[in-house]
């Protein structure tokens, strides 16, 4: 069953048009990666899911509910959340104070008793910080617990974000390049901590990666995109040998060449 569902999506700036007549179907459970070089519209198709742009034409459906009438302030009550290509955290706060104002939205404190700091809002608080602490340590993060995140690497701070995000508790999980920054040994744990959050969660990925080899890795589904556009789509081992993908993306090398 279908839990994201993309058809005829459309959107051009100005004279550019940066995604053509898109379908798109993610299977429930699934991790279903978008692939394709620099400028293929990839960013711009999870810019459209997550409400910071408005397609010109076409349905975006998750879980039935069409998404394009929807703020994007609400897409996290849907049960959507994402991470972003460049990172949107809160640089000067700690590890522990980002993934903590990710789990605001759980808290049951009414404004009164948030007001008198009364027994619910410290249970509250006692509650959404352990909550905040196990997914830390879930994604190997907590040694870095009290670091401001700005002085961490760049490739701990995805994990950050990721982190950030899973706290969120989604059903569909839009990543924008997770493994940016990091070394082989990292995007493999990486792949791994993937896996994981989705049998966790009981979430589906949608994945954006330029790192074929946590692409192959981990996809169940693989859609090609090229100048906006539609391109192939299929299992792992479909997409390495089909001769479109391999001339416009993989540039005739197993994997390792990134667009």
């Amino acid at each position: 069953m279908s839990v994201l569902t993309i058809s005829g999506l459309r959107i051009a700036f100005g004279g550019l048009v940066a995604v053509q007549d898109l379908n798109l179907a993610v299977e429930q459970g699934s991790v279903h990666a978008l692939i394709g070089p620099n400028g293929a519209g990839k960013t711009t198709v999870l810019n459209c899911i997550s409400r910071f742009y408005t397609p010109d034409q076409g349905s975006i459906r998750f879980e039935g509910k069409e998404l394009t009438a929807q703020p994007d302030h609400r897409l996290a009550r849907l049960g959507i959340a994402r991470t972003f290509q460049n990172l949107e955290l809160f640089a000067d706060l700690s590890v522990l104070d980002n993934v903590r104002i990710a789990r605001h939205g759980f808290q049951r404190a009414t404004l009164l008793e948030v007001l008198w700091n009364l027994s619910r809002r410290r249970r509250d608080e006692t509650e959404q910080r352990e909550r905040a602490e196990a997914i830390i340590e879930s994604v190997g993060l907590a040694v870095h617990r009290h670091a401001r995140v700005r002085d961490l690497p760049y490739g701990t701070q995805k994990l950050v974000e990721l982190a950030r995000s899973i706290a969120l508790e989604p059903r569909l999980l839009l990543l924008d390049e997770p493994a940016a920054g990091m070394n082989q040994r990292e995007i493999g744990r990486l792949g791994e901590l993937l896996l994981e959050i989705r049998e966790r969660l009981d979430a589906t990925l949608l994945l954006i990666e330029h790192n074929m080899s946590l692409v192959m890795g981990i996809s169940q589904r693989i859609t090609v995109m090229q100048h906006g556009a539609f391109l192939a789509e299929g299992t792992p081992a479909e997409i390495e040998k089909n001769p479109a993908v391999i001339s416009a993306y993989l540039g005739g090398g197993k994997y390792g060449r990134r667009a």
